[in-house]
This record gives structure tokens, sequence and C-alpha cells, in this order.
């Protein structure tokens, strides 16, 4: 059974929601009462269900793994080593350049994100213009007519899972939407990975539309305008829900919250 909650931009921090499909990304500390990111502990204790993201953080991960290896391979052409420094400083150093360059990257992507939902929201911004008009562009020529609900959390209480979905339609069988920002120059190298692929296969089943479509819509970060629209085929989203499954079997062994339903 899945449970629908009402929109939310709290920052999802922590990955938790309760058995209504709220967030519970934080808890208030007994020391003061103020917000503190949600633990394994406090899941257990008030019965919160993990997010797809962190059950799908379980998994490997060679395209993220490949760009933090490139992250730091730069950082190590562009900062020479300093007299008398030692290896290890050095070496931190490197690593800790490669994490800031990653930490603006991610900052900008979300920041393009959040205008795009913003827009979809019916809230006026001058920001990202650009990203705006090509994602609006892009949904409008592959999903014409289709009303979109944005930011929609869920929690399946059968098989003890929740999310929150950029977008999604219910016309029809259904539509389901994420969006990706990422940087890139040339749409026909544009990709799909495994865990595009289970998250939307995840999230259709949580959000109740189980035969819904299901696409990533990734927009260029460094090209404005610049919007590609993958839509899975359905075996692909079989194939993703099968292996989504098994992830979540798996988390729930490992973290001793077995559910018998998998």
């Amino acid at each position: 059974m899945s449970l629908i909650a009402k929109n939310t931009h709290v920052q999802e921090s922590t990955h938790w929601y309760t058995m209504d499909g709220a967030p519970q990304y934080t808890v208030p500390s007994k020391k003061d009462g103020s917000p503190r990111n949600t633990t394994l502990r406090d899941a257990r204790t008030m019965n919160l269900v993990p997010s797809v993201t962190t059950i799908l953080g379980v998994s490997a991960k060679p395209a993220l793994i490949n760009w933090l290896q490139q992250q730091v391979l730069m950082a190590a052409l562009t900062l020479p080593k300093r007299t008398d420094e030692l290896e290890k400083d050095y070496i931190d150093r490197i690593i800790q350049d490669s994490k800031e360059q990653g930490r603006s990257a991610a900052d900008e992507g979300t920041r393009i994100h959040e205008s795009i939902q913003g827009h979809y929201e019916g809230k006026l911004t001058v920001k990202h213009r650009e990203h705006i008009q090509g994602t609006v562009n892009a949904v409008e020529a592959h999903y014409s007519g289709h009303k979109w609900i944005c930011e929609r959390s869920f929690a399946h209480t059968d098989l003890k899972f929740g999310g929150k979905c950029d977008m999604h339609s219910t016309k029809d069988y259904g539509i389901v939407i994420d969006i990706k920002t990422k940087e890139f120059t040339d749409p026909d190298k544009v990709e799909g990975y495994d865990e595009h692929l289970m998250q939307l296969a995840a999230y259709r089943v949580g959000l109740g539309i189980p035969e819904a479509r299901c696409a990533n819509v990734f927009v260029s970060r460094n090209v404005p305008g610049l919007v590609v629209v993958k839509e899975w085929e359905h075996d692909d989203l079989i194939r993703g829900w099968k292996m989504f499954m098994a992830l979540l079997q798996y988390w729930q062994l490992k973290n001793k919250l077995e559910d018998t339903t998998c």
C-alpha cells in the first residue's frame, strides 16, 4: 500500500519517511530540542521507512567513482607541491581541493534544479531562465497536455520504503519524471544509468502508478537551455524494479529491518 503526503521542500538530508508519507529528515535533540539528523536508531523506534536514494546507496556507482577520480586528478594537475611540503599533506590538500570543486558543481546543480522545480510550482524567478525554458520545451515536446504534480513525497507501507518525486502526472497510466543536472555539451552522449532506472521504477510503484512511463530529464549545467529527455523502455523498468527489490531486501537484512514481503 502506498501513502502520499503533501508537497514539501524540506531539504532531504537523512532520507527517512513516516508511514503516512511525510518526510522525517530531522528529529528534536534531547539536549535543547533543536533539530538533528534522523538516525537508524530513531527510525527503529519511530517506525520510519528509508528513502529510495538511501536504498540505492548500497550499490556500486561506477560513473560517480570515475567522476570523483577525475576531480582528484584535475586537482593534482593544478596544485603544485609546495617547497618542503610533506607528501601526506600534499595529498590531503589535493583531495580537499577536489572535494571543494565537486561541492561547487553540485551546489550549482541544486540551484538550477530548484529554479526549474519552482517554475512548475508557479513561483516566479529570474534565475536560470534558459535552463527553465529548455526544460519546459523538452518536457512539453515529449508529454504534451499533462498537469504536473511536483515534489510529492510518499511511503509504501507494505514494502517499507519512501521517497520524493520531482514531477509526476496521473493522466492515462501516469508519467514519472526525475530531473538530473550535469555538465554536457553533446546531447547524443547523454545516457542514463541503472541507478536512474531503479529510482524511477521504485518511484512509480511508491506513487501508486506502477504502469507509468518513466523518464530522466537531463539538464546541462554548462550549456543553458540544452536538455535531453531519456524515457526508459517497459522492459528496462521491469528489470529496474527487480534490481531495486534486491537492494531493498539487502538493505533491510543488513540493517536488521527485515520485511517478509520482499
